[in-house]
């Protein structure tokens, strides 16, 4: 079941790798406009994929397991409709705030303009994003892997020739710019979401969404899942904000840019958690469902191993060639120096995220998540308080990515003890009855 999503998050990982080649082309201040849009874009993703939508999925299999067939389907439509509403949101303080926003993590000049005119067209459609993903997450929920994936795959060869044309031009074409970027995710958001809508209303997927009246126990059986994982996506991506925020601030706009970059690889471990990870929410939701507790906690760690490995194959190749992968980015020295630092410190941590990332995934399947998300609190109190402490005191930027890597090891290595130690025997008596 993992395999699909690998899939997807080696096609993810490339276009995100052409899509900052490409931008880095305008200059630098376009490549740091850009690193200070992607943590909140990433945010997005990670809560209406990992953590709104794997609320949706972890509902949606724990109500199959149980046999409440007619259940899962209502629950796809509340899901809709759900991410959808939080899409909107977002949409709307995204484009009335965002030049603040920006501002606020030390953007000015050319590099504000640049996030803007990026952030604007991608916060636009955010709502198509929300849907999409939340449409996948129903299918998901069913266990099936392979559809989301090929509209994935779809997507991105969509986006390896869109991206370059809408930000060049082309002929009569103009080229747009750093927004042509944006406008490229957009136009397969819309096709996306398009196509998952016509796959689950024609009934070719295991549950089919069930236009009913709303109901407030189908949007509480997804937000006690959904919601405290979306506290975790938050506390993720905060935690790449601040310390984006005060590299810029300690060693100016080449530091910015050189830790955005260096960090953009650890945001691409997040799609590879989720590779193995989204199985997870089904395989261990639908055997918590059926009482199968101890099946359960061994699919868990198998999958979180398997992420583990995966993730430290990568960081270890990084922090011994962090150069391979900065100059794909620029040739700036102290871009190359700060990410280089950055890289060779975390990077052996890499598999402690991995499997954490993947052990949250399993708890959302089981539909707890108290302790998963006390773990997570204390990293980013670790990343941030040790980051903000070397910042006040003037001390090297590397302490800072120290703090941030004992983080993470202290986040993989808890979420093991607390998965290893939880009673998932009350969601399984709770998935028998109705949400």
């Amino acid at each position: 079941m993992a395999w699909p999503n690998l899939v997807v998050m080696l096609l993810q990982a490339s276009t995100g790798l052409i899509e900052t080649y490409w931008v880095g082309r305008l200059g630098s201040d376009a490549l740091a406009g850009m690193a200070l849009v992607f943590p909140p874009f990433m945010l997005m993703q990670m809560l209406s994929v990992g953590a709104m939508g794997g609320g949706v999925s972890s509902a949606i299999a724990r109500a199959l397991g149980a046999g409440r067939r007619d259940d899962a389907d209502r629950l796809a439509f509340h899901g809709v409709v759900l991410l959808g509403a939080i899409g909107l949101v977002f949409s709307v303080l995204m484009l009335a705030f965002g030049r603040p926003f920006y501002r606020l993590l030390g953007a000015d000049g050319g590099a504000l303009e640049a996030a803007l005119a990026y952030s604007n067209v991608v916060f636009a459609g955010n709502v198509l994003l929300w849907v999409m993903n939340a449409l996948a997450s129903a299918m998901r929920g069913t266990g099936d892997m392979v559809v989301p994936a090929l509209v994935t795959c779809f997507g991105v060869a969509l986006l390896i020739p869109l991206s370059p044309l809408l930000i060049y031009g082309y002929g009569p074409l103009p080229g747009f710019g750093v927004a042509g970027a944006g406008m490229a995710i957009v136009a397969f958001n819309a096709l996306g979401c398009a196509y998952l809508a016509w796959r689950l209303a024609s009934g070719r997927a295991v549950v089919r969404p069930t236009r009913v009246p709303i109901e407030t126990r189908f949007f509480a059986d997804i937000f006690k899942v959904g919601a405290l994982a979306s506290l975790t996506s938050i506390q993720t991506n905060l935690i790449f904000i601040v310390v984006t925020a005060l590299s810029g601030k300690i060693a100016g706009a080449p530091a910015l840019a050189g830790y955005g970059v260096g960090a953009r690889l650890e945001y691409l471990l997040i799609p590879l958690s989720f590779g193995f990870g989204a199985p997870l929410v089904s395989l261990v939701g639908t055997h918590v469902g059926a009482g199968e507790i101890e099946r359960a906690k061994r699919i868990a760690f198998t999958g979180a191993v398997f992420a583990f490995a995966a993730a430290e194959t990568i960081g270890l190749a990084a922090a011994a060639f962090p150069a391979a992968w900065l100059g794909i980015f620029g040739s700036d020295p102290a871009m190359i120096e700060a990410g280089s630092a950055y890289l060779r410190i975390a990077g052996p941590a890499y598999g402690f995220f991995a499997f954490g990332m993947a052990l949250y995934f399993a708890s959302q399947g089981a539909g707890r998540l108290g302790k998963p998300l006390a773990v997570t609190v204390v990293r980013t109190a670790i990343a941030i308080g040790g980051a903000a402490l070397a910042a006040h005191m003037g001390a090297p930027l590397w302490t800072m990515f120290a703090a941030v890597t004992l983080a993470i090891l202290v986040y993989g290595s808890a979420m093991g003890w607390v998965t290893w130690r939880a009673d998932w025997s009350r969601a399984a008596a709770a998935s028998r009855g109705r949400p």
